[in-house]
């Protein structure tokens, strides 16, 4: 991803490996901070994904996969660092896929680990390829949470065609959802589509609908996990957009690699949502908003029927719920 710092434009990835030791963009320090973070063992990689130092499905995937390299290099046990990154978070089908690719490769888990983030780069690239076809010039988009290179390595997924779309000279305006409780759109995507030059404004999570009756024409978002009838975990938040898209004839797109697409799953109500600390929604910034003795539910992630989807964007192309037939993976 390109990244404006005082010294000039740097092409950075979220993770990646260094001088036996992980780098990775500390998340929680953005829009304010540029720092990178040195993360030497499996152990440090697990909090980093527990604590959202990293974030986003195929990102998590990546340093999943880093962590058991690290692990591999320490001589530890392999399959007791699996079962430590694999507590970490348990939405995301990207981190299992990635842990369980890695135990096969007990040879050189460094090289796995290594052409496996390589992999995302490159799927993620397609899905841009593939998904800048919906996007017209003038084109005016939504999207929730940050699906872009921070959360996947590099270029993105539900960014990864507005980049290409920019790149390739179109223009193009995205509202940008705040996403509560952690604001990762306002923070983080709005972050990214300024260092790309793209035009955008950050909207209240509830002012989507708004909106959406007259000037959105489509909206993209990412996935956490796909369950084998095109139901789909993603950030909280995800589901109402889903519903009111539907509601005002706006186009819907889920964008995500391959790997995101859990086959075990007939539906989603097998997806495991994970249920995050109430103080991120009683408190913004560290300060309390809420009154004393007032509780907080705080879902990470919220179940979208695949029925809603336009269509999956992958690296494959765009396919519908009845097309997943064609997404073995031959890595697993």
């Amino acid at each position: 991803m390109l990244v404006k710092t005082e010294r000039g434009t740097k092409d950075l990835r979220a993770v990646w490996w260094e001088d036996g030791a992980v780098r990775v963009i500390d998340q929680r320090l953005l829009p304010d901070q540029l720092q990178i973070a040195r993360i030497a063992s499996y152990e440090e990689m697990a909090d980093a994904i527990s604590d959202m130092t990293v974030r986003g499905a195929p990102t998590i995937g990546a340093s999943g996969a880093f962590g058991i390299a690290l692990a591999w290099a320490a001589k530890s046990d392999l399959r007791k660092a699996a079962e430590r990154l694999r507590a970490t978070r348990p939405t995301a089908h990207d981190l299992f896929h990635s842990i369980d690719l890695m135990l096969k490769h007990g040879d050189n888990v460094v090289g796995a680990a290594l052409s496996f983030a390589d992999s995302i780069v490159s799927k993620c690239r397609r899905i841009g390829e593939a998904g800048s076809e919906l996007i017209r010039d003038g084109a005016r988009i939504l999207t929730h949470c940050n699906a872009g290179a921070l959360a996947a390595v590099d270029y993105g997924t539900a960014l990864a065609p507005m980049r290409v779309a920019k790149r390739s000279g179109r223009d193009l305006f995205v509202f940008v959802d705040e996403t509560r409780p952690r604001l990762q759109g306002a923070k983080l995507t709005a972050w990214e589509l300024s260092n790309e030059g793209i035009r955008h404004a950050i909207i209240a999570d509830n002012a989507a609908g708004h909106y959406m009756k007259s000037e959105v024409d489509l909206v993209m978002v990412g996935a956490d996990r796909i369950a084998a009838n095109g139901d789909f975990a993603n950030k909280i938040g995800t589901y109402e957009k889903a519903v009111l898209a539907k509601e005002n004839g706006v186009p819907f797109y889920v964008a995500a690699p391959v790997s995101t697409f859990d086959p075990s799953l007939e539906t989603g109500d097998g997806i495991v949502i994970e249920e995050r600390s109430a103080d991120e929604v009683l408190s913004i910034g560290g300060v309390r908003v809420a009154p004393d003795g007032s509780e907080a539910l705080n879902p990470a992630f919220d179940v979208t029927p695949g029925a809603l989807v336009s269509g999956f964007i992958t690296e494959r192309g765009i396919l519908g719920p009845g097309e997943f037939g064609r997404l073995h993976d031959p890595e697993l």
